[in-house]
């Protein structure tokens, strides 16, 4: 029997990954439109472009038109791009007549309230029986387009929505004194607390920026930049394809801001790479998923996430920025410490040296592309906005590629990058709209204080680590199969006040529900990262999600330890001793090692079932910030590794003879 080629092999699996995308992704099961009405899309898409970069830089406009027409384009090309279900015929020549109803409506709604919202907030928030007809059939369309562009999402949007009603029949801190249709209406429409609100604000700015910029730079050939270099850093050392895995899916995580997007697109050429190396397929496809996972907290860009939560913290994105570089630093050791010891355990090496690219030449021929992140950091740090600093990157991107003919963006290429940058904006934006719905009526039914004082109740002793703990439940559970960006806007509206009450700081607390909110795409039972993963391998999905976990449990440590003590986190304590935080930084850093090995029952040799215990046992005294707790875990980490060296020594001859590894 005839087996497939390698290149057969690659075509199997970015078909399957595009299989997979559709399936856990809308914004992958778009419709097409052959012709002059998919003329009309891409002009529209790109006069959407120009709108948006027009008045979050230098137009005039007022923040609630500016939503409005937003929120007027994201339901325009959600219902003209997006199916009503799933088994409709993808290829059309008109959208139906259901579309464009559901069209007229949005927008007339939406027009309707850019002319009157300015006469009816002079009234005190009065509206007629009309006006508040309008607002019921806005909301409709924000559903029926939710449901299209989210799925998950609008289910948990109808449950918080329904809560207006029912929620005085529920007892104790959970219940309220009800509300009526016109309260919830004038709320979540006419108001600034709902659809319009924080939600879409952020899409309106943050989110379609920075998705814009994201596909800027991929059609300049950043993406190839980034794989090539990652090829050149760790490609010949040992277990190099999944170093590779690590480190192109954290710099392109950062960036794109979509754990499954990435996993799907990176993951066709990693996971392959690695099980044809010798990694297990489980093994394998955990990595990507936790690697990819881990771009939406990773600076520099952090996935758009670190401005929305500097925008709600009132922070520069600098001080966020340098608040996530120790959190996201210890993820990724960690990850490239279990990727290391894993090799070294089944014997594997890396990259032959004819299949690594040559890095003087990858940095001759595609180091410019680097210039466009180097432009954004530069002028955030000398004090630009991070949208003007966006706008002009993208800007920067375009002028860096005509530096070399191989990565010249041609006015085509341009407009591909918009068009497509604006269609990877509309499902995050719609999710950012139903998002309103969820915080409108956190707001207006306190639910945000009530949860707040339920969890402090359940908390005797008023312990800031078990408070954590349920936040942390719950965090997880808002953030199951949502993109990042709107998870963290669900998680924070809800869950940072309890953290606040129980004596977090703020942007710790900001910080603790972020990091969860993301590891939600690889936490069982809807793993969603992990999932994809485990389609491209070929694995089993509930063993590569389990393995996820243990690849990523740095980061579900990580957020404990900087609660009650945010030392490890860069300009959150000024007064802190500079030589107190660098230090423990390098023990939180060592304690990360002990943990993995642990994890991973391998150092020099194969771990015995107590040095693993030991070694797993020391890990939280490094985590944890002072002189004793510090003492204890190297003394435990120490005492292993010196045994292991006895032990290795013993083993192998040459190595007396001064034949180390």
């Amino acid at each position: 029997m005839n087996q497939p080629s390698t290149a057969d092999a690659d075509t199997i699996t970015q078909e399957k990954a595009q299989a997979l995308l559709e399936e856990n992704e809308a914004e992958s099961r778009l419709r097409t439109y052959p012709g002059f009405m998919g003329r009309i899309i891409a002009v529209l898409l790109v006069l959407w472009t120009g709108f948006q970069l027009y008045y979050t830089t230098l137009g005039a406009i007022s923040a609630v038109n500016l939503r409005a027409f937003h929120c007027i384009f994201l339901l325009l090309f959600t219902f003209l791009l997006f199916p009503a279900y799933r088994r409709e015929k993808r290829i059309r020549t008109l959208p139906s007549l259901w579309d464009m109803a559901l069209i007229a409506v949005s927008t007339g709604s939406l027009l309707y309230l850019v002319m009157n919202y300015t006469r009816i907030a002079q009234q005190g928030g009065r509206v007629t029986s009309f006006e508040l007809g309008i607002a019921a059939a806005a909301l409709f369309c924000i559903f029926e387009a939710a449901r299209r562009a989210s799925g998950n999402l609008t289910l948990l949007a109808l449950l918080f929505l329904a809560y207006n009603w029912f929620g005085e029949y529920l007892p104790g801190y959970l219940g309220h004194n009800g509300f009526t249709l016109k309260r919830v209406l004038i709320t979540q429409f006419w108001g600034t607390q709902g659809v319009l609100g924080t939600g879409i604000g952020v899409s309106a700015t943050y989110i379609f920026l920075f998705v814009l910029f994201g596909a800027f730079l991929k059609h300049s050939g950043f993406s190839k930049f980034i794989n090539d270099f990652s090829l050149t850093l760790v490609g010949q050392t040992s277990g190099g394809p999944a170093k590779v895995a690590v480190v192109a899916s954290a710099l392109l995580g950062m960036i794109n801001g979509s754990a499954i997007a990435n996993v799907a697109t990176t993951g066709t050429i990693t996971i392959p790479l690695m099980k044809r190396t010798g990694y297990k397929k489980e093994f394998a496809g955990a990595v990507e998923a936790v690697a990819s996972t881990g771009g939406q907290f990773c600076p520099p860009i952090m996935g758009a996430v670190g401005f929305v939560m500097a925008e709600f913290l009132n922070l520069s994105y600098t001080q966020v920025m340098l608040a996530a570089i120790v959190p996201a630093l210890l993820y990724y050791v960690g990850l490239l410490v279990a990727v290391h010891l894993e090799a070294k355990r089944l014997g594997l090496s890396g990259l032959s040296r004819e299949n690594i690219p040559d890095a003087i030449v990858v940095l001759r021929e595609q180091g410019h592309l680097i210039l466009p992140l180097v432009s954004l950091i530069g002028m955030m740090f000398y004090g630009f906005t991070p949208l003007y600093a966006a706008v002009l990157s993208i800007f920067v991107t375009v002028i860096a590629s005509w530096l070399r003919k191989e990565t010249h963006m041609t006015p085509t290429i341009i407009l591909e990058a918009m068009v497509e940058g604006s269609k990877s904006a509309i499902s995050v934006g719609v999710c950012c709209v139903i998002i309103g719905v969820i915080i409108g009526t956190v707001t207006l039914t306190s639910m945000g204080l009530n949860m707040g004082y339920l969890i402090l109740s359940l908390v005797d002793n008023g312990s800031i680590y078990l408070t954590g703990l349920l936040v942390m439940i719950m965090s997880s559970i808002l953030g199951m199969g949502v993109p990042g960006v709107a998870a963290y806007v669900i998680v924070q509206a809800v869950a940072v006040p309890v953290l606040i009450k129980a004596g977090a700081l703020p942007i710790v607390a900001h910080l603790f529900c972020l990091i969860y909110a993301c590891l939600s795409n690889i936490t069982p039972p809807v793993a969603m990262s992990a999932y994809v993963a485990a389609g491209i391998a070929g694995s089993d999905q509930t063993k590569t999600g389990l393995w996820a976990v243990r690849l990523g449990l740095i980061g579900f440590l990580i957020p404990f330890f900087f609660l009650d003590n945010p030392i490890l986190l860069i300009g959150v304590t000024p007064e802190a001793n500079l030589s107190a935080m660098l230090w423990a930084i390098a023990t939180a850093l060592v304690g990360t090692a002990s943990l993995v090995m642990g994890l991973e029952g391998w150092i020099l040799l194969r771990a015995s079932m107590l040095e693993r215990l030991i070694l797993i046992s020391s890990a939280p005294f490094l985590l944890l910030p002072g002189m004793y707790s510090d003492v204890i875990g190297i003394g435990g980490l120490a005492g292993v590794l010196l045994y292991q060296l006895f032990q290795h020594h013993r083993a192998s001859p040459e190595v007396s003879k001064g034949n180390i590894d």
